[in-house]
């Protein structure tokens, strides 16, 4: 009888890794402690829920290193991929999704597969024997936390994650803010109006800026002294950074054009993405934030459209954890102390839904291969997925070991290519037809391995 799959988490990486493994026949066993313990940032008990944006960022598979991490999560029939395109919302080049359609098709799938099965509870202590993925993610409870760091010899790194507001539709003022997405990108007209629009002049941008600085804030305690993941800065930690920040980040006005002012260019402009299919909510994009309650509705009121906003989620601020993976982790995601336990997904390092998941994928084939003695190739580095599992259990400096998004800088380089900004375009399609051929042929192989 083939031996029984454990694992310990069931978000993007859990359910991932489930899914995975259960394809290849072997028996899984999800371990989720939600809803009976819940966490800071999470609202439901369902299977791979989005807690912060609803976003997986861009789907641009020829130009983008996590657009191409789509498409090979896609080639290997990954199942947060299908759900994610079966319950997709308009947002440009960008791949958005309805959270709540979303996260109960990924739990109506697990659990309907004949394979798989979820056990409610909390797991509190590392297993002694057994297959196992511990796939809790960068809101691992305390006591597992705890756990782990007694068994590493050393403390779980950490940073602090924050989370952008949402927006009812409803209290939008559709006389100051429009729908466009920027530079009019994508196919259809919906694409082109995916976001909806807030503009400033230069004197409301300033008050704004003063408002963020001077607003109060969630304070830390002594002990957490971690820092901030820098793809995700509280909007006013980027502000204390300079005040021209912003209009260079998630309130830059290029690309967009207001129809109720056509003549006057935005000094800044205030981006929203739709967070349900509905179109009943908006979340603010790049607007995550530690500042409290009160302060978030009298700053964010400012917003020209917003003045009136009613809120259906307020920001918070959250501690993600992470392991020093280079040190810890070998390069099949074990813990070199305790091979039967893999780790996957956010809790390694990675940075992101899509590498979250992606490493799930990884995890969850190289735990089935091993129990059904078929252990896998190594994964192309060339690759996306081999990319960030490069980075994770051996590439970066585990000195200076810090969550990573996948990127092209962690792809081994193509020869013969132009650098610089005129070859940017031609090198990272080189990148992803070389990703392509690579992901095809190991799949292929694992395949071939399997029959």
């Amino acid at each position: 009888m083939t031996r029984t799959l454990n694992i310990i988490g069931g978000g993007m990486a859990g359910s991932e890794a489930a899914w995975q493994a259960a394809q290849m026949g072997v028996p899984v066993t999800i371990h989720e402690m939600r809803p009976h313990v819940g966490t800071f940032a999470h609202q439901s008990g369902d299977l791979a829920e989005m807690v912060c944006s609803n976003s997986f960022r861009s789907d641009d598979d020829e130009q983008n290193a996590v657009g191409l991490l789509h498409w090979e999560m896609r080639a290997a029939g990954g199942i947060i991929m299908e759900m994610a395109d079966r319950h997709k919302l308009p947002a440009g080049g960008a791949l958005a999704v309805d959270r709540e359609q979303f996260a109960r098709a990924v739990t109506e799938r697990l659990h309907a597969h004949p394979l798989i099965t979820v056990v409610p509870g909390e797991i509190t202590a590392l297993p002694v024997d057994g297959d196992w993925i511990i796939a809790t993610g960068p809101l691992t409870s305390g006591t597992m936390a705890q756990a782990i760091a007694a068994e590493t010899g050393q403390d779980a790194l950490a940073f602090f994650d924050a989370i952008a507001p949402i927006v009812y539709a409803d209290s939008i003022d559709m006389s100051k803010a429009w729908m466009q997405s920027r530079y009019d990108k994508g196919e259809t007209e919906e694409e082109r109006t995916a976001y909806l629009n807030c503009p400033m002049d230069r004197e409301t941008y300033e008050a704004f800026i003063d408002a963020l600085l001077a607003s109060e804030k969630t304070a830390f305690k002594p002990d957490e002294t971690a820092g901030y993941f820098d793809g995700c800065l509280p909007i006013e930690v980027m502000a204390e950074r300079g005040r021209e920040t912003l209009r260079f980040g998630p309130m830059k006005p290029v690309g967009l054009t207001n129809p109720h002012q056509p003549d006057v260019k935005a000094h800044a402009v205030v981006q929203l993405r739709r967070d349900n299919k509905l179109g009943t909510l908006y979340n603010i994009v790049g607007f995550q934030t530690k500042m409290k309650y009160g302060s978030q509705t009298s700053v964010f009121k400012m917003i020209p459209g917003l003045e009136d906003a009613s809120f259906a989620r307020l920001g918070g601020i959250h501690r993600n954890t992470f392991l020093n993976s280079p040190t810890l982790l070998d390069d099949q995601m074990r813990l070199r102390s305790r091979p039967h336990i893999r780790f996957a997904g956010q809790i390694t390092g990675v940075e992101g839904y899509v590498e979250s998941a992606a490493m799930g994928l990884l995890a969850g084939r190289m735990a089935a291969s091993d129990i059904l003695g078929e252990p896998l190739q190594p994964v192309p580095q060339v690759t996306a997925m081999g990319a960030l599992i490069h980075h994770i259990t051996g590439g970066a400096e585990a000195k200076t070991f810090q969550p990573m998004n996948v990127n092209f800088g962690l792809f081994p380089p193509v020869d013969g290519l132009k650098s610089g900004r005129r070859g940017r375009k031609d090198r990272y399609k080189a990148y992803t037809d070389r990703a392509k051929d690579a992901w095809q042929d190991w799949l292929r192989h694992t395949a071939l391995a399997a029959q």
